[in-house]
């Protein structure tokens, strides 16, 4: 079982524990509370006297008054503490929503690393050693190139930008052309300002040497690649959704025990706060 796992199962099974002893103490709380108005003054085996009802209900309240921030951290534990039944749905849903995120995003990590190794060692395998790991939009451009293009036409001097449209680089000097340039076909001079913001453009843009790529005659791979790139994308998509999940959940956990406080008091239904009453009229 995972470290995660076995971690939420634990706490899980504290806060039941706790539950289920909070409600045993204020059962017994309630009989004794009974018996001392027969007898306050009664003393216990060792000689000292028992907490009085008065103290008890004082501890409960100071319980009570830590709900919503017990609920905040955990969920579930503020109804726990409130003797509700629910915290156990609460609990429920944080666990479920801990392991999906954890499992989601340890796909997601995997299916990364499987899409890395393919471009590395088919797309990348031609040009050199030096493979060096590059950012995500570097990976989501071999989606839809099956070549980088070259970075620099004619080694020396002043860079060449790739000129065949088919390729990544090519088409984004093509794009710093389109955006730049008065007419993309007709070069202005290099000294001129369209001239330089079309080659910052590029250069900005381009595939370097040592990120170059080439998916030519590997096509069953290319598809292989494209396929693991959307299997990473959805595991992290679930695991936002899921991480979302653990952050509604404590706020609503949280805000449900607050509520619960206005309306029953620190007392409880028999204390002096409020108390609804619901009922449903049959036929």
């Amino acid at each position: 079982m995972p470290r995660v796992s076995r971690c939420v199962v634990a706490l899980l099974a504290l806060v039941m524990a706790a539950g289920a002893r909070g409600a045993r103490a204020q059962s017994l709380g309630a009989a004794s509370a009974g018996v001392a108005r027969l007898s306050p003054a009664r003393l216990d085996d060792g000689g000292s006297r028992t907490t009085s009802p008065a103290g008890r209900r004082l501890e409960e309240a100071e319980r009570r008054r830590l709900a919503p921030l017990a609920s905040l951290l955990l969920p579930g534990t503020g109804q726990a503490l409130l003797h509700q039944d629910r915290f156990v749905a609460y609990l429920a849903v944080e666990a479920w929503a801990v392991l999906e995120f954890a499992n989601q995003r340890t796909e997601a990590r995997r299916q990364q690393t499987r899409y890395r190794d393919l471009a590395r060692d088919v797309a990348r395998a031609l040009y050199g050693p030096s493979r060096p790991v590059g950012a995500w939009a570097y990976y989501e451009s071999m989606e839809h190139y099956v070549e980088s293009g070259v970075f620099d036409r004619l080694p020396g001097g002043d860079v060449d930008p790739e000129l065949d449209v088919q390729t990544y680089n090519g088409a984004m000097w093509q794009l710093a052309r389109q955006t730049f340039w008065t007419d993309p076909t007709i070069p202005p001079l290099s000294s001129t300002a369209e001239y330089r913001n079309a080659m910052n453009f590029y250069l900005d843009r381009a595939v370097r040497a040592e990120y170059r790529w080439s998916w030519r005659d590997a096509q069953l791979e290319q598809d292989i690649y494209v396929r693991t790139i959307r299997r990473s994308n959805t595991a992290y998509s679930k695991a936002r959704n899921a991480l979302g999940l653990v952050i509604a959940n404590h706020l609503l956990s949280s805000v449900d025990a607050f509520v619960t406080l206005r309306i029953e008091g620190l007392e409880g239904g028999d204390g002096r706060g409020f108390a609804l009453v619901g009922r449903l009229p049959l036929p």
